[in-house]
């Protein structure tokens, strides 16, 4: 496995516990919507970069 394979497989796992974050915080009876959009913000720039090496 190469450094560019490893990077997109930790990042997959980053995005992947990003969700688990946002469904956990989602769930609380009082969700933290700076949290949740923190979160969501995160993620999005994970799968962007999941996207960019993907693409090359």
């Amino acid at each position: 496995m190469d450094k560019i394979e490893k990077h997109l497989k930790a990042l997959k796992e980053k995005h992947a516990e990003l969700e688990i974050k946002l469904n956990e915080e989602e769930a609380r009876p009082l969700p933290d919507s700076l949290k949740i959009q923190e979160y969501k913000k995160q993620k999005l720039a994970v799968k962007q970069e999941i996207e960019a090496i993907e693409k090359k």
